[in-house]
């Protein structure tokens, strides 16, 4: 029997106004086994949260478009499903966290109510009996009180104890494969590792693969098994999490894992960070999307996309110069003016 529960291949997603295609996903490939974590980094509008959403079957069409490629779970094609059949699937064995809590809860039912609603919708079960699993919910992710908690409004919860809900209320189905959407975004770094060590209890008593999107390389290494680097609606790198951050080998990975906060910016250096901005994805890429802010770019970078290499085992990077018999020389800090 085969351990993997996620294949997505070439996976494209584009959304159309009156006056332009915006492609925010490009020929993505995820491979996802049983209780593995899943890392997916990469700056804002690089396409990590429009991946998951065409995962969930979430796209709003109009404007949006899945456009081409295939998303296989646990031995479905999700793309072929009627909506009622994506119904089913959704909360039931695909949960996700999304990025705001507050914006994700309804502010005029009690949380009680809206996990109640959860369980529900994908168990036959009775409205007390689904209470009784609500508040056992709240208990299991550290909510105190939950008998009392579970009649109030989200607006009575701090911003971690919102997140809790969210994370109640995705687990309450026992989900195969859980979705965190920025899971610790702004909550204060005690919240953080609490929120973190419970998803990985979850995981271990539910034996659920995760996918976690971020932008806290900390939170990949603490938590994930592999890593995939977005840039521009395109995975640049992709490997296990060991690799990536001991062998790293596209220039984006690089900027990433340089742009961090360490001993010589807090003693007074300045924070490196990649110059100029992510390309405009109304406009044709024929290139390399990295090409306008990569030290390394050259002619070929500019009329001809790089194709993904796998230049090591289960490790791929897609750059013309990063291959199983040539290397660029990655130089000590280069991303700081």
């Amino acid at each position: 029997m085969s351990e993997t529960l996620l294949r997505i291949e070439d996976l494209d997603v584009q959304f159309r106004s009156s006056s332009s295609v915006v492609k925010a996903v490009n020929g993505v490939n995820i491979t996802l086994n049983k209780k593995e974590t899943l890392g997916i980094v990469g700056e804002s509008g690089s396409g990590k949260s429009v991946t998951a959403t065409a995962l969930m079957r979430l796209i709003p069409s109009p404007p949006g478009k899945i456009s081409g490629g295939t998303i296989n779970f646990d031995g479905k094609d999700l793309l072929k499903l009627s909506e009622k059949e994506m119904k089913a699937i959704r909360g039931n064995d695909i949960a996700m966290i999304f990025q705001d809590p507050m914006t994700s809860l309804n502010p005029v039912f009690k949380v009680g109510n809206q996990i109640i609603e959860a369980i529900r919708n994908h168990k036959v079960i009775s409205k007390k009996d689904a209470k009784k699993e609500a508040i056992e919910m709240l208990k299991v992710v550290g909510i105190p009180e939950p008998q009392k908690r579970i009649n109030m409004y989200p607006h009575e919860f701090s911003g971690g104890m919102r997140q809790r809900v969210m994370i109640a209320i995705a687990l309450s189905c026992n989900p195969k494969l859980l979705i965190a959407d920025e899971p610790t975004t702004a909550l204060d770094v005690t919240v953080q590792a609490q929120i973190l060590d419970l998803m990985k209890k979850l995981q271990q008593t539910n034996d659920t693969s995760i996918i976690m999107i971020t932008h806290d390389l900390g939170v990949v290494w603490e938590m994930c098994d592999k890593l995939i680097v977005m840039y521009a609606g395109s995975t640049v790198e992709s490997g296990t999490v060991e690799t990536i951050f001991n062998n790293p080998l596209h220039p984006y990975t690089w900027g990433l894992l340089e742009s961090q906060i360490t001993k010589d910016v807090i003693h007074g250096e300045k924070l490196p960070a990649i110059p100029g901005s992510p390309p405009d994805m109304r406009k044709p890429m024929p290139g390399c999307p990295f090409y306008d802010r990569c030290p390394f770019g050259q002619e070929i970078c500019l009329t001809t996309k790089p194709e993904p290499i796998e230049v090591e085992e289960n490790h791929i990077v897609s750059c013309h110069f990063q291959t199983t018999t040539t290397r660029l020389e990655r130089k000590e800090r280069m991303y700081v003016d």
